[in-house]
């Protein structure tokens, strides 16, 4: 079964309109006026954070950084739609989602400041650390949902990952084997336009969705600007895996409006007359426009929600910088859940090695 291929669920037009689907309108029917406020918050947050470590790189304070404007509604709307047991498997993009699932905005910045090769505990918040290897976390979220069937856990996975990852042999498998086994994992794929350089146009003559079908896994497509859209239709495909009828792919269609990552220039592949069709779909303006145009959302509360902004990217900076380096020795850290013979005279080696140095003469 495929939903809307060619025309992705939306709930909220980019002029703040809202569209009545009652097949969707149902499983958002309980949200009130704090959980929609609760949303838009989610949604400024996360683009404050992603701007401010954007400022962090271009100042040297971290090395890196993968940003997620525009892609924030895909993000927040999936996350929100997670029950706490649930288990989110994330790549390098997913900022939002981490930040929705509890995690501190500095975790993911000293990431990429080298200050730590794993920046928070994954089971403290159901969430991964970003998997760097592409398409990778298909198959960890696949044998996670799994594993979790047969303990007789009722919950569900979700695997995150962009148009480009599609490609990748790591997903092909995540999803025969998630069909076979029925496996209670979503498929979310963010459909951003870009695979670095590479148009989805290029990657793909057929609606990405479209390769779920030949593994005989249901299949949405979702306009990713949306959050509410999104919210639904994830909370839906969640709910399937939940009660035990497999897997589900989502494409959410976005796009990544900044660069790659930091280290990419956008416009060498792609034109401003492209990026200002997307711009007029902003995921953000469109939550404002549809909470102002109901009375949800007045100037102060607006104005509440921007210094929260403010005090988020205040204390991402000050920990992000003032974050220490580890020893030497936390490279031999958590490489065993446990003490390692071969660990520890690699870890003996290292501090002999260190002390070699101690009593040498510096020349000038």
């Amino acid at each position: 079964m495929i939903d809307n291929l060619d025309y992705p669920v939306q709930l909220i037009q980019p002029d703040g309109a809202r569209v009545c689907r009652p097949e969707y309108d149902r499983l958002i029917a309980n949200l009130d006026r704090d959980d929609y406020l609760s949303l838009y918050r989610d949604l400024v947050i996360s683009r404050r954070i992603d701007t401010t470590a954007v400022t962090l790189q271009r100042q040297g304070e971290i090395g890196l950084w993968a940003p997620l404007l525009g892609q924030e509604a895909a993000q927040v709307g999936s996350a929100r739609a997670l029950e706490p047991d649930d288990f989110a498997f994330t790549s390098y993009r997913e900022h939002a989602v981490a930040y929705c699932r509890g995690v501190p905005p500095h975790a993911l910045t000293v990431l990429w400041r080298g200050c730590a090769h794993s920046a928070w505990d994954p089971e403290q918040f159901n969430v991964t650390n970003p998997a760097i290897v592409v398409g990778s976390q298909g198959l960890h979220a696949t044998g996670y949902a799994l594993g979790a069937h047969l303990d007789g856990a009722e919950i569900a996975t979700i695997a995150y990952f962009g148009d480009g990852a599609t490609s990748q042999g790591d997903i092909a498998e995540a999803l025969g084997f998630a069909a076979s086994f029925r496996a209670g994992v979503v498929f979310f794929c963010q459909n951003n336009q870009w695979a670095i350089s590479e148009p989805v146009s290029l990657q793909s003559r057929t609606p990405i969705s479209h390769r779920a079908e030949g593994y005989g896994i249901p299949s949405y497509r979702v306009d990713g600007n949306d959050v509410l859209a999104v919210l639904a239709v994830t909370r839906k495909a969640l709910a399937h895996a939940r009660e035990g009828s497999g897997p589900t792919f989502i494409e959410a269609i976005t796009c990544r409006m900044g660069p790659h990552t930091t280290s990419d220039d956008p416009s060498r592949y792609r034109s401003d007359t492209d990026m200002a069709q997307w711009r007029a779909r902003d995921p953000i303006e469109r939550m404002r426009l549809f909470l102002t145009s109901r009375g949800l959302l007045d100037d102060k509360v607006a104005t509440e929600i921007a210094s929260a902004a403010d005090e988020v990217a205040s204390v991402l900076r000050r920990n992000t910088i003032g974050f220490p380096d580890p020893p030497p020795s936390a490279l031999f850290d958590h490489v065993y859940t446990g003490p390692h013979p071969l660990i520890d005279h690699e870890r003996a080696q290292h501090q002999e090695y260190l002390a070699s140095f101690d009593n040498q003469e510096v020349v000038s």
